[in-house]
C-alpha cells in the first residue's frame, strides 16, 4: 500500500487547499508575472515615496538648474555635458531651455499620473460592478434601462469625448481668463475618466452575472429565503473576482496612457506640475536635437505599461489554469 508521503507531489499538495491558495500557488510559478507584479510594484513605491527620492537625491522636479547656474546649458539652451547632461548630479540629465533636472522631473511625474489613474480606475471598478450586477441579477425593465444607457455612453468617441468634455467641465467652476488651479484639473481628469471609463466593466459583468443567477446554487439560495443582497455578497461576487481583478489590470494601464496623451495635447496637467504627458509634450519640442529628455519617460512608460499587461494575464491564468496565452 501507498503511504500518503509516497502520493504524487500534486495530490499532497493540492489536498485541502482553498482556491485562493491554488490560485496564489499558480501565480508564484509563473516567472514573468511575478516579475511583473515587482515591476508594478516598484512603479508605485516610486510614486509614494516621491518627495523622499527628492530629498535624499537633493534635487527637485521645479528648480531650474540650467538657468540658475552658468555652464550648464549653451546659447541653444541644450545642455552643455553630453547625453543630454547626464552626470553624477544628475543622473538622468536636465531638461533643455529651464535645465530642471530630468529624474526628479519623472519621478513626480509618475507620481501626478498614478495618483490619477489609479483614483479613475477604482472608481470605474466600483461603478462597474454595481451597474453590471445589479442589471444582470435584476433583469427586466432594470436591465433594459442600464444597457441602453450604456449603450449610450459607448456611442461616444472616447478620445474626442476625453478632449471635448474636459475643457468644459474646466469653464464651469473657473471664471473665463483665469487659471485653472491644478487641484480643479486633477479632480476633473478622475471625474472624465471615470464617467467614461467604467461601461466595459459594467456590460462585462452584467454578462457574467447573467449566467451566474440560473446556477443550481444561486436557486437554492432563493429556495432557503435568502435576501438579494446576501444571494449577491455571498454567492454571485465570489465568483466574479476573476473578471474584476482581470478587467482591473487591464484598466489602469490604459488610463494612464489616456491621461498622459491627453496633458500631451495640453487639455490635462499643465506646467509647473511634473507629469509625464507633459514631459513627452516637452520632449518632442527636442528630441530631434537631444533625445535624451523624452527617452527616460518612454522608457518609463512602456516597462510600465508592458509589466501590467503581463501582470493581468498572469492573473487571469491563476484563477483559470484552463486559459491558455
Amino acid at each position: 500500500m501507498t503511504s500518503p508521503s509516497q502520493l504524487p507531489l500534486t495530490q499532497t499538495e493540492l489536498a485541502g487547499r482553498s482556491p485562493g491558495q491554488l490560485m496564489w500557488r499558480r501565480f508564484k510559478r509563473d516567472r514573468s508575472g511575478v516579475v511583473s507584479a515587482y515591476i508594478v510594484a516598484f512603479f508605485f513605491l516610486v510614486a509614494v515615496t516621491a518627495p523622499l527620492l527628492s530629498k535624499v537625491y537633493g534635487k527637485n522636479p521645479t528648480e531650474t538648474y540650467g538657468l540658475d547656474e552658468p555652464g550648464l546649458l549653451n546659447e541653444f539652451g541644450y545642455p552643455v555635458a553630453p547625453n543630454g547632461g547626464i552626470s553624477g548630479r544628475f543622473w538622468f540629465g536636465i531638461e533643455p531651455t529651464l535645465g530642471r533636472d530630468v529624474l526628479t522631473q519623472l519621478v513626480y511625474g509618475i507620481r501626478t499620473s498614478l495618483l490619477i489613474a489609479t483614483a479613475a480606475t477604482v472608481l470605474c471598478v466600483l461603478t462597474g460592478v454595481l451597474v453590471g450586477v445589479t442589471a444582470g441579477y435584476i433583469g427586466g425593465r432594470t436591465d433594459y434601462l442600464l444597457g441602453r444607457f450604456i449603450d449610450l455612453l459607448l456611442a461616444f468617441p472616447s478620445q474626442l469625448s476625453f478632449i471635448a468634455f474636459t475643457p468644459v467641465v474646466y469653464s464651469l467652476f473657473v471664471s473665463p481668463g483665469k487659471e485653472t488651479p491644478t487641484s480643479l484639473r486633477v479632480l476633473t481628469l478622475i471625474l472624465v475618466l471615470w464617467v467614461l471609463g467604467w461601461m466595459g466593466m459594467a456590460r462585462l459583468l452584467r454578462g457574467q452575472v447573467l449566467s451566474l443567477r440560473e446556477r443550481e446554487f444561486v436557486e437554492a439560495a432563493k429556495v432557503t429565503g435568502a435576501s438579494p443582497w446576501r444571494i449577491i455578497r455571498k454567492e454571485l461576487l465570489p465568483n466574479l473576482w476573476t473578471p474584476i481583478l482581470v478587467q482591473s489590470t487591464l484598466m489602469l494601464p490604459s488610463v494612464v496612457t489616456i491621461e498622459a496623451g491627453l496633458s500631451f495635447i495640453g487639455v490635462g496637467i499643465l506646467e509647473p506640475t511634473p507629469d509625464w504627458g507633459r514631459m513627452f509634450a516637452n520632449g518632442a519640442h527636442y528630441y530631434e536635437s537631444d533625445i535624451t529628455y523624452i527617452f527616460f519617460p518612454g522608457l518609463a512608460m512602456i516597462i510600465f505599461v508592458v509589466a501590467f499587461n503581463l501582470l493581468g494575464d498572469s492573473v487571469r491564468d491563476a484563477f483559470d489554469p484552463r486559459t491558455t496565452r
